[in-house]
């Protein structure tokens, strides 16, 4: 065969390493669809003259244009034949990416199991995004649930992962170059709160709501040169269980992300991902709304910037005033995403 047909659950196997093919090149012309897409408003992805005035050379992209462009590189050897991306662990921004650098991604499989059904089965991987000179920029772990080739195929060794619930924060710490907090405008930032003016409990509903129309779920996949079947092929969608394409998980992220703004505005960079969990999908015409909850603050040794653990929750056609969770053993029904992660805040 000259075509790639995509790995099934059974041709992965345990502690091989993948090298993923296309390194990309990001550009400004990514960063502006980028924001064409989201609309997120942080200064310093924004503004090259806020970015130098705080010590960058000049504005970074966006951590999750970084994080989708690693991401897709994985897609076709990983998650071509997906039936779902399950969750996010030990996550890493190692440093800012600007545009003109060139990113490439290896993953090593670190986990396999299959499911009771034997239709399917979860393979977990290691994600290392470098940059040209092979600098790690992101490393992450995610799970995904894989489509078996023949139910009665088996696999060699079996194993799932531990893996740490929470990112040490002082391994982050230095993430970022250091930066002058007095030169931290917030006014042009658009938020006046800093650092010191959350406290561990708060809950933020950041009140805005998006549309998610079909055409721009599918041009923002493809920017991130995802290739999974299950958001393209509407004809092979109408047999599934949802009988209609599913909007890339990391659509979700960045959406959730530029909602946040309205109340985290100055949580301008993210430094990693605790955890993250895909609750329910979501399909073109539904409407996102999120809410936060700020889970930690560590104070890392820097005088320019703290962080703090966030946990924002998406949902899907209903506002999150009165904060839609977990419920029993489950989640509101409206709820599609439940992410943990630290982000920068300047002091």
């Amino acid at each position: 065969m000259k075509t790639n047909p995509g790995r099934f659950f059974e041709d992965f196997r345990l502690g091989e390493t993948i090298r993923h093919a296309t390194p990309r090149t990001v550009t400004v012309g990514d960063v502006a669809l980028y924001t064409g897409l989201y609309g997120p408003r942080f200064a310093v992805q924004s503004s090259d003259a806020f970015a130098r005035a705080l010590g960058y050379p000049r504005s970074p992209l966006d951590d999750l244009l970084t994080f989708h462009m690693v991401f897709g590189k994985t897609v076709p050897d990983v998650s071509l034949n997906a039936l779902a991306n399950l969750g996010y662990a030990e996550g890493g921004f190692r440093r800012p990416v600007y545009p003109g650098e060139t990113l490439s991604t290896v993953s090593e499989v670190i986990g396999l199991k299959e499911s009771s059904n034997r239709q399917t089965g979860v393979v977990y991987v290691r994600s290392v995004g470098s940059d040209e000179s092979g600098e790690t920029v992101l490393s992450y772990c995610r799970w995904v649930l894989v489509r078996k080739r023949d139910p009665e195929a088996t696999i060699a060794e079996e194993h799932v992962p531990t893996l740490a619930k929470v990112v040490d924060p002082q391994d982050l710490a230095g993430a970022l170059p250091k930066l002058s907090a007095a030169a931290y405008d917030s006014e042009l930032a658009g938020s006046p709160h800093r650092f010191a003016d959350y406290a561990v409990g708060e809950k933020i509903d950041h009140v805005d709501g998006m549309t998610v129309e079909e055409a721009e779920h599918q041009i923002a996949t493809r920017l991130f040169q995802n290739t999974a079947k299950v958001h393209f092929d509407g004809l092979a969608a109408k047999d599934t269980r949802f009988g209609r394409r599913l909007i890339y998980g990391g659509h979700v992220i960045s959406l959730a992300r530029a909602l946040s703004f309205n109340g985290l505005g100055n949580a301008f960079a993210l430094a990693g991902i605790n955890a993250g969990r895909h609750v329910a999908p979501l399909f073109a015409g539904d409407t996102v709304y999120a809410w936060s909850e700020v889970l930690a603050a560590a104070d890392v040794g820097r005088d320019d910037v703290g962080l703090l653990r966030l946990r924002t929750v998406a949902t899907k056609n209903q506002p999150c005033g009165a904060f839609p969770d977990r419920a029993g053993e489950g989640y509101d029904p409206a709820v599609i995403l439940d992410l943990d992660y630290w982000a920068f805040v300047p002091k």
